[in-house]
Order: structure tokens, then C-alpha cells, then sequence
């Protein structure tokens, strides 16, 4: 038997896009949960376990990614395995609960008052489906060598996930358990929107793909991150969207910025690693 087409499949890169699909799968089944639940006070608890669910998914994926790159395993399986996985945690999770927590008590015009419980599926949908073609069409660029290691065309699904999560994990926190959003319901309804439009655009984002495990950095540098990472454990209901929102809004006023400061933002620890490395280089000389 020729097992000379079968394709490569590496241990602990996938079982790291399995984490990522595990989580996605079970945060669907705790959304249905929520919707089966007597009262939103009741629904909010599974809610917010679907949204950390999908937290967990991201972490997931951004361990695939620099485990690949780390042990040089970047593999067409591995390509379309994590697509796939990407589809159901950070498509399929994210639309389902906004369309069942936010999106259903989205209040429209008496003449369009019969179409009002298919609107938030619709919007959902939307998003999904843009999600979907996104990811397809990351697939077919890196399968025919056009793909951009240092950007991302549109902005990447997970990120558009980590958007809504934290988001809407923002507006629950501040509501309770009160079920009625008032506005709120309006602006999700048009961030699904957006960012359906952004996932399938041109607009280029940054994929921090030289920042990996190698990645050395000076002691402010390390002090920063350690503080960062110590207000994200207090501030945990409001500073995740804060960074998601930094993250989104710097594509969009990215062609503006001098090169020189695009530099100083995405090539800092990039540069770091470089010097590093240059110096043991020539200590080891």
C-alpha cells in the first residue's frame, strides 16, 4: 500500500485544534442548556460558561499555530483541521449565543414586526457564513503559496470571536440578570455586522506570527506582560474587550500609521528576538 500521499498528522499541534474543537462542541451543548432554562437568571449561568468556552478555544488555537511553527510542523492537515475547529468554536459557538442570549428580543418597526424572530438568526447567519468563506479563503491562499506570514487579510475569525465574547461577557455582567438589554441589543446586532463585513474584506491585520515560544524579551518588557496578565485575572469582566477593541480598531487605522511607527508597534519583539539571539551568538564565539 502507498502511504506516500497520505498527509502528516503531528501529535501535540493537533491535539491542540482538538482543545480548541472540544470546547467549541461543549460550549454549543452549554448554550442549548441556556436556552432550555426557565429564566435568565438561570440561562446567564450557562451563558457565560459557553462565552469562557470559547475563551478556552482561543487559547487553544494560539497554542496550534506557535507549537507548528516552534516544531516546524505546519502541515496541510493541520491547515484545514484547525479551519474546521475554527468554524464550530469560533462560527457556530459565538452566533448561536448571541442569537439566543442578545439578538432574539431585537425590537424592529410595526410593519416589520412579523419578521422580528428571524431577525437575530438572520444576523447570525451572516456572520457565520463570513466566517466560513474567511476561513476558506486563508486555505486557498496558503494552499497556492500567496499567503502573508506577517499580516492577515480581513481580520482572523478567532479575533472576531475573542470581539463578541468578551463583548457580550461585558454587557452580562453589567446587566445581571436582567434579560431586556435596551440598546445594547442594537449595537451587538451591528458588531455581528461589521465584523462579518471585516472578516471577509481586504483590510490587514497583524499576525504577531514571529512571536513565539523562542521569543526573548527584556525585564520592563517581561514586567509589562506579567502586569498585563495580572489585570486581566482582576479585570476580567471589561478588559478583555478593551484589548479585543484595541486589536480591532488598530486594522482599521493601520494604512495610516507611518511605517516607522507600524514598525515600533509589530517588529518590537521580533527585533528583541534578533538581538538576542545575535548576542549569544557572539558569546558563544
Amino acid at each position: 500500500m502507498d502511504n506516500s500521499r497520505e498527509p502528516r498528522i503531528y501529535l501535540l499541534p493537533n491535539l491542540m485544534t482538538a482543545g480548541n474543537l472540544c470546547c467549541g462542541f461543549f460550549a454549543v451543548l452549554t448554550i442549548f442548556q441556556g436556552m432550555q432554562a426557565p429564566d435568565f437568571g438561570e440561562a446567564r449561568i450557562f451563558y457565560e460558561r459557553a462565552l469562557l468556552l470559547i475563551f478556552g478555544s482561543c487559547l487553544f488555537d494560539l497554542l496550534d499555530g506557535r507549537l507548528a511553527r516552534l516544531g516546524g510542523h505546519d502541515s496541510p492537515f493541520g491547515r484545514e483541521f484547525d479551519s474546521l475547529a475554527d468554524l464550530v468554536s469560533f462560527g457556530m459557538a459565538p452566533a448561536l449565543l448571541l442569537s439566543k442570549a442578545v439578538l432574539f428580543n431585537l425590537e424592529l418597526p410595526p410593519t416589520l414586526a412579523k419578521a422580528e424572530p428571524g431577525v437575530g438568526w438572520a444576523i447570525a447567519f451572516v456572520y457565520l457564513l463570513c466566517g466560513a468563506m474567511r476561513l476558506a479563503r486563508f486555505n486557498c491562499l496558503a494552499a497556492e503559496g500567496k499567503g502573508d506570514d506577517s499580516e492577515f487579510r480581513g481580520i482572523p475569525i478567532p479575533m472576531a470571536a475573542g470581539f463578541i465574547a468578551s463583548l457580550t461577557f461585558l454587557i452580562i455582567y453589567l446587566y445581571n440578570n436582567d434579560r431586556e438589554l435596551g440598546a445594547w441589543s442594537y449595537v451587538l446586532a451591528l458588531v455581528m455586522l461589521a465584523l462579518a463585513w471585516l472578516m471577509i474584506s481586504d483590510v490587514r491585520y497583524p499576525s504577531f506570527k514571529g512571536i513565539g515560544w523562542r521569543t526573548r524579551a527584556n525585564l520592563p518588557v517581561l514586567l509589562l506582560v506579567a502586569v498585563l496578565v495580572t489585570a486581566l485575572i482582576r479585570y476580567y469582566w471589561f478588559l478583555p474587550a478593551v484589548l479585543f477593541s484595541l486589536y480591532l480598531l488598530y486594522g482599521l487605522v493601520r494604512p495610516w500609521i507611518s511605517t516607522r511607527w507600524r514598525k515600533g508597534v509589530e517588529g518590537t519583539l521580533e527585533e528583541q528576538l534578533e538581538g538576542a539571539d545575535l548576542q549569544d551568538s557572539e558569546n558563544s564565539g
